[in-house]
Formats: structure tokens, sequence, C-alpha cells
């Protein structure tokens, strides 16, 4: 992998609150061009955060409020060697790319296959490219087993989990790599908000750490770089220890949390991690009416400094720096994701002059 400095270029987390595929890549482009990324609707079901990345699992099955994997059934057992067959065969090469339990496909993703149909088109062509994926430790808390547990608790379950979703971040890598762009792939990980809560008291940094490790390496044996984005606070020197490239946080709400690990932060940057900025506010409509792109800016210079003076120099994180909304617009009105959309532009426009 060659080296990738977005140089505070601009770059969006995934989703709109638009219904049209068509549509939300025009706004990405008007907004984004140098480093697109493949919308998620959530307009759509088969859209949602985990549902998305859902087929492929063995055990999947459809209840009344959802999807569970059911690992009580009686096909259970050869359900999950087939999974394990499939994987082998996948990974050795055995098993051509298409069809595949490891692929996206257009009736779950069709945003994924509207960028690859517009990539070429592109003119000028863009800097780098995107791609997402709901993170192993989000999935795999959040879907339940047969009895009503999240899986993440069964080893076998996680296992077949965090499998499914590093061969289908790599697959998306392998896609895009074709257009001979640096391919940057985020795992979306809001419920690494909950690490140390009474909900995750008995999952170890270990186990989030293997988790990790899974999906990121199969990234990189891809030839892409890797991100982790959590929207909320978290233990940050889990995701800043990571072998990741990419972190991605909220700096417009929780920068002050962030800077409590300075030693982790600075080892991150020196060894070559991006920082995705998510200066420009997406939680409460009124944030967003009330910032400019100069007050955002203004307030990410501050915290530029903050970094700064940790020990780190000023050219090097500004070569490693992303400007991104804190997190997606879907749950948002289309004003007012439009409004974030054009801060984020913006505020990239000012934070790349200071380079020029």
């Amino acid at each position: 992998m060659k080296p990738f400095h977005p140089a505070g270029r601009a770059l969006l987390i995934g989703s709109l609150p638009l219904s049209d595929h068509v549509q939300a890549w025009d706004i990405v482009c008007r907004y984004t061009p140098e480093i697109p990324l493949w919308v998620q609707l959530p307009a759509f079901k088969t859209e949602g955060m985990m549902v998305q990345f859902l087929p492929g699992l063995p055990g999947l099955a459809a209840r009344s409020n959802g999807f569970i994997m059911d690992t009580g059934s009686e096909t259970f057992d050869a359900e999950l060697l087939a999974f394990y067959e499939d994987y082998m065969e996948w990974i050795e090469g055995r098993k051509g790319i298409d069809p595949s339990r490891f692929v996206l496909t257009p009736d779950t993703a069709p945003g994924f296959f509207v960028l690859l149909e517009n990539i070429p088109s592109m003119i000028p062509g863009p800097v780098a490219l995107k791609g997402q994926i709901t993170g192993p430790i989000t999935l795999g808390t959040g879907l339940k087993d047969s009895s009503g547990r999240s899986v993440f608790y069964n080893e076998q379950a996680r296992d077949a989990v965090v499998k499914l979703l590093a061969q289908k971040a790599r697959w998306q890598t392998l896609q895009l790599k074709r257009f001979d762009r640096p391919v940057l792939i985020f795992f979306d990980e809001p419920a690494l908000a909950g690490f140390g809560s009474s909900a995750f008291i008995s999952i170890s940094r270990s186990e989030i750490s293997a988790c990790f490790e899974e999906v990121i390496a199969a990234v990189h044996e891809a030839g892409g770089l890797a991100g982790i984005h959590v929207c909320a606070n978290t233990e940050w020197s889990l995701v800043l220890e990571a072998p990741t490239d990419v972190v991605s946080f909220d700096a417009y709400a929780y920068f002050e949390k962030f800077l409590l690990y300075p030693e982790r932060v600075r080892e991150f940057i020196h060894r070559g991690g991006i920082l995705a900025w998510g200066i420009v506010p997406t939680l409460n409509p009124e944030d967003i009416d009330r910032e400019t792109a100069d007050t955002l800016a203004s307030r990410w210079a501050h915290q530029f400094k903050a970094v700064v003076a940790l020990g780190v120099d000023p050219e090097r994180l500004l070569a490693q720096t992303c400007i991104t909304p804190s997190c997606g617009t879907g749950s948002l009105d289309v004003q007012h994701a439009l409004k974030v959309l054009e801060l984020t532009r913006d505020v990239s426009r000012k934070v790349r002059s200071r380079a020029s």
C-alpha cells in the first residue's frame, strides 16, 4: 500500500435521508468528489446498519422484530459447516468471486454498484475511494441468537460474524482497487460507546482487539486502508492501539475525551495514522443551524493546536487529516443533511488553505 495523505480533504460517513441512489450519488459528487463513497439510504429497510450486511450468515432467520442467528435450530451445525467450507474455498481462491455469501449485491447494497458504475466518468478522477461496513463489535452485540443473547458471547457465532464482515470488507476493497486509487474501508462501531458499561461487562479488551485485527487484516491483504468510526465517546486506547489506518471520531462533541489519551494519539500519528475529524455536528439540528464554516474551522484550528502540543509535527498532522461530519446524516431531514455536507466541504477548503 502506498501512503495516502488526505491533507484536509472532505470525507463523508455514509448515510443520507434520501430514497434515490442516483440522487444520492449526485449529491456526493457535488460536495465530496475527491473522495467519493457509496451511500446507504436508511429509507430502505434492507439498508439498515446491521441488516445490510447480514446475508451470508449461517442460521440467519427472520422474526417479527427483525433477524436473529438461530443457533438453536436443528440445521445450524450443518449451516455453520457449510459457511466454513465456503470461507476456506473463498480465501484459498478455489471459489470465484461471484456468486458468494461474501459479496454485496445490488438488492442489498445498490449504492455500492452506483459508485462502481459512475467512477469511470468522474472528471477529474477521484483522489481516493471509500466504502464502509458495520463493525464486528456492533454487529456481534446487536444481533441476537435463538436465546435472545448477543451472538458476541457465543464464540462460534462471533467467529462467523467476524469472518463474514472481514471478507465483505475485503471484497469491497478488491472491487474499488480496480480503479487504481487508494481505498478506505471504514468499520462503523457505534456500539463501542458502551464499552466499560454494564452491558459490556463480560467483553474483554483482548476479544475486541482480536476482532479488529481480523477484519483490518482482510482489508490490508486486499491492498486497502482500514478505518474505525465511532460516533460517540469510547475507550479510545482500544481504537488507537488497533492496527487501523484511520480513526474517525466526533471531534465536535468529544474532542476533550479523545485527548485524554495523549500518548496513544501521538503514537498513532507518528506511525502514519490518519485522523478523520468529525468536526461538523450531526446529532442536534440546533447545532447544525447555529454553526458556520468559519466557527467550525476555528474550532478545528484550536483542536489542531492541542494535538500539535502533544509533540506532533503540524505539517505531518495536516497531511494525515480528513474533515468529516461527526456521523452519517441518514436520521436528519434533507435540509439539515445538505447543510452538514455543505459545511463539511467548506470547512475542508478552509483547512486545506493552511497547506497552500
